[in-house]
Parts: structure tokens; C-alpha cells; sequence
């Protein structure tokens, strides 16, 4: 493989080159995470469905992460190692956000998020390592800082895309029982974005072949086995540090709550706060556009909050940072359910960009002292589970509560994540780290998000 020292120094642009795909890919995500419930809805779907219709996320993110991961690890080919992942991903992504908001059906619009989820998980997946395979040491702050640059404008301009077509551009929205023409263009933008930043990334930026062909081929016989995969988890698995198992259940009850935001939050804002009763009214398809803002919002506070985190965890502790930040993010969802109007809804998405900003790193810097030498990639494998199975309980259980309990309020299961990141708050702080570690700088936060958010 080419050693650390003969990899150049890259340039700005070089390096924004390698890492303007990032952008597409998350606009893609952040369209997907706004848009989707409300696409089910004006199919049909009751609340009580929205979950299990939700399930492809999740199971994408269990079964392609690792698949793609090992695959992008041991390929070699005319693209290089990592980008025909990401063109792969990228083609099919494209293609489905231009066809899910014209679905005809529900069930082809289940079809799609599960090709859109896929495809993003295929292009993000390799880009992971893309930083570390082409640039020097002392280099990769910079190149995972304009990662961290691409994911914020990503999610932010994908959130509020449709409010900004209807409100600043004027479109007109669809006298139809249709999805509103603001989203349908907002989703074909993105697949123009994903797609062409994707391109511009794959074609140039150029990857080194390995130094030694034969080694690399040798490589690839010994790690492509399922069997050799297979063994290596269990063992894992069997050896777990304590401080993973305690991070687990952290991880298992801030993804419950941040799992209710995915599926509901948009859907809530239309039905609870502006009153919609009709997904074919220009009041919920004001409400879904607002929700985008408060999306938006929360992220943007996410990426200022993720360069104050460090300071916060070295002035006391990275599970009592940790646990504040869930606590903000708890009482902000909580107090959704008690805001007078729909602009007072912005308020709230403080707590919960700030919690979010944590959540995608300091359960990682937590965990990173804790692991053996050598064994970080298929113990962070294991990690990402520890988000993707609390996914999959709530697609196939938060039906039932919504329809028995809940009565079908969105509202209260937003509100029910909210109570699920403040059970999570003491068992933060009976984590217990190995050994102390600096805290994970901001920089580094494109990585942890890639490997958190399995969608």
C-alpha cells in the first residue's frame, strides 16, 4: 500500500474537489429525512404506518455499511478504490429522488426510499476513508473540516429548499392531490446536486493504486471471505470493553428519540401545529415547508454547537457534556408540545441541534480509549449497530403504540423521543472511560456523522 510519506499535500482546491460529493449526498439524506413522511401521507398512509414503512433506513444501514465498507476497502479497478461507490451510489440516489415525489403508488415510494437510502449509504460509505487514503497526517483536519463544511450547507439548504421555492420564488403550489410542486422540485434539484458533485468529485480527484499489486491481490483473498467476517464479529462481540457495553444502551435510548424526530417532526409541525387535517391543503404543505425550516435550524445550530463541544467536555467531563446536551435536546422536544404558535417552534430546535451535535461525536470520543489496538474498524462495525437496532425496534413497534396509545398524535411521539433522550441522561453518566482521551475535535465530525446516521 503507498505509505503515509508519499502521499502530497493537497491544495484548497484539490481538497475541495475530493470532498464537494459530500455535499450532494447529504442533500439527497436531508431531502429524504424532511420530505418522506409527508410523501407517504399524501399517498395514504395513516400515522400508525409512517414506521414500519420507514423500516428500509435502518435495515439498509445494518446490512450495506459493513458490506460496502470491506467491498471499497479491497476493490481496485479503472476509478480507483473508493469512487465507483461513489458514482454507483450516486446514479441510483439520483434517479430515485427523481422519482419519488412522483410515486404513484405507496408501496413505490417504500421501493424508492429503500433504493435512495441504499444509494446514499453507498456513496457516503467509502468517503469515510477517502480522507485518509489520499492525504498526509497532518493534513486530514483540513480535509474532514471541509467535509464538516459540505454536510452543514447540505442539510441546511435541502431542509429549507421547499419553504424558500414557495415563499422567496414564489412557485405555486399544485391545486391537485399531489405533492406540492416546491418539493417535487426541491427533490429534482437534489438529484442535480447529488449526481453533478458527485461527477466533479470522481472526476477530479485521482486515486493511487497500491504499491504492491500481488499483496493487495492477497489481501483481498483473505479479507472477502464471509466466514473469516462472520468469526471476527462474534468475537468481537464476545470481547466488548465495558465502556462500549455501557455506551450502548446511552446510544440505544438517544436513537429511540432521534428516530421519533425522523418519522414524525415534519408531520407533527402540518397536523399539531398548523392544524392540516388534509394532506392535500396548502396548510399542510405550509406546515411540512416550516418543519423544513426548523430542520434546517437545527442543524445549522448543530455545526456552530460542534466547535464549542471540546471546550465543554474539558471543562467537566465528556459523559457530562454528553448528558447536558441530551437533557437540552429532551426538554426541546418536550416543549414542542407546549408552544403557542409554529414560529415558536424554532425555539425549541436549539436543545435539539445542540443534542444532535453531541450525538455525533462525543459517544464516539468516549469509546475510542476503550478499544484494542488494531480493531477500530470492526468495533465501530459493532457501534453503528447499537443505532441501527433501536431504529428497527421503533419501524416495528411504534405502530402499534401510535395507533393504542398514542392516538395517532404525532405531536406526542415527538414528544416521547424527547422522553427517550432524557432517559438516556443517567446512563451517561455511569459511563465509565477507559483512559483519558482528548475529545474529538469538530473536524472529525463529518466521519462520526457518516458512521451514525445509517439512512
Amino acid at each position: 500500500m503507498t505509505s503515509p510519506q508519499a502521499k502530497p499535500e493537497l491544495n484548497f482546491w484539490q481538497l475541495w474537489n475530493m470532498n464537494i460529493g459530500f455535499f450532494g449526498i447529504q442533500f439527497g439524506w436531508g431531502l429524504q429525512m424532511a420530505n418522506t413522511s409527508a410523501i407517504f401521507e399524501h399517498l395514504g398512509a395513516d400515522a400508525d404506518q409512517i414506521p414500519i414503512l420507514w423500516l428500509a433506513a435502518p435495515l439498509t444501514g445494518l446490512i450495506v455499511q459493513p458490506i460496502i465498507g470491506n467491498l471499497s476497502d479491497n476493490t481496485w479497478g479503472l476509478l480507483g478504490r473508493r469512487r465507483p461507490y461513489f458514482l454507483i451510489g450516486a446514479v441510483f440516489g439520483s434517479l430515485a429522488l427523481l422519482l419519488m415525489p412522483n410515486a404513484g403508488s405507496l408501496w413505490m415510494a417504500v421501493g424508492l426510499l429503500w433504493i435512495l437510502d441504499t444509494a446514499a449509504n453507498i456513496s457516503m460509505e467509502p468517503f469515510r476513508a477517502f480522507v485518509s487514503d489520499l492525504l498526509p497526517p497532518k493534513q486530514r483536519t483540513k480535509g474532514f473540516a471541509m467535509q464538516s463544511l459540505f454536510i452543514g450547507l447540505g442539510a441546511v439548504l435541502a431542509s429549507a429548499l421547499p419553504w424558500l421555492l414557495s415563499n422567496v420564488f414564489k412557485v405555486q403550489a399544485s391545486t391537485a392531490n399531489d405533492v406540492p410542486l416546491a418539493v417535487k422540485m426541491s427533490f429534482y434539484t437534489g438529484a442535480v446536486f447529488f449526481l453533478g458533485t458527485v461527477l466533479w468529485t470522481v472526476l477530479t480527484t485521482e486515486e493511487r493504486p497500491p504499491r504492491d499489486m500481488e499483496a493487495f491481490k492477497e489481501q483481498q483473498e483473505r479479507r472477502l471471505g464471509v466466514g473469516a467476517t462472520v468469526r471476527e464479529i462474534v468475537t468481537a462481540f464476545r470481547q466488548m470493553p465495558a465502556t462500549m457495553r455501557q455506551l450502548a444502551w446511552v446510544q440505544g435510548f438517544s436513537w429511540l428519540g432521534m428516530y421519533c424526530v425522523f418519522l414524525y417532526f415534519p408531520t407533527a409541525v402540518a397536523h399539531n401545529l398548523f392544524g392540516a387535517t388534509d394532506e392535500a391543503s396548502a396548510l399542510y404543505s405550509q406546515g411540512i415547508e416550516w418543519a423544513g425550516i426548523c430542520i434546517a435550524a437545527y442543524n445549522a445550530v448543530c455545526f456552530g454547537a460542534s466547535f464549542l463541544l471540546p471546550r465543554l467536555a474539558a471543562a467537566t467531563s465528556r459523559p457530562i457534556a454528553h448528558a447536558l446536551c441530551l437533557a437540552c435536546g429532551g426538554l426541546g422536544l418536550i416543549s414542542l408540545w407546549f408552544v403557542p404558535s409554529p414560529r415558536w417552534a424554532l425555539l425549541p430546535m436549539l436543545g435539539l441541534g445542540i443534542a444532535w451535535s453531541s450525538l455525533l461525536s462525543l459517544p464516539y470520543a468516549m469509546l475510542a480509549g476503550a478499544l484494542p489496538a488494531r480493531k477500530g474498524g470492526i468495533y465501530m462495525g459493532i457501534f453503528n449497530m447499537f443505532i441501527v437496532l433501536p431504529e428497527i425496534i421503533i419501524s416495528l413497534g411504534l405502530g402499534w403504540i401510535m395507533a393504542h396509545l398514542l392516538d395517532n398524535n404525532r405531536l406526542l411521539a415527538v414528544v416521547l423521543g424527547g422522553v427517550c433522550f432524557l432517559i438516556a441522561v443517567p446512563l451517561t453518566l455511569r459511563v465509565k472511560e477507559a483512559t483519558p482521551q482528548p475529545t474529538v475535535p469538530a473536524t472529525l465530525q463529518p466521519a462520526l456523522e457518516s458512521e451514525a446516521v445509517a439512512k
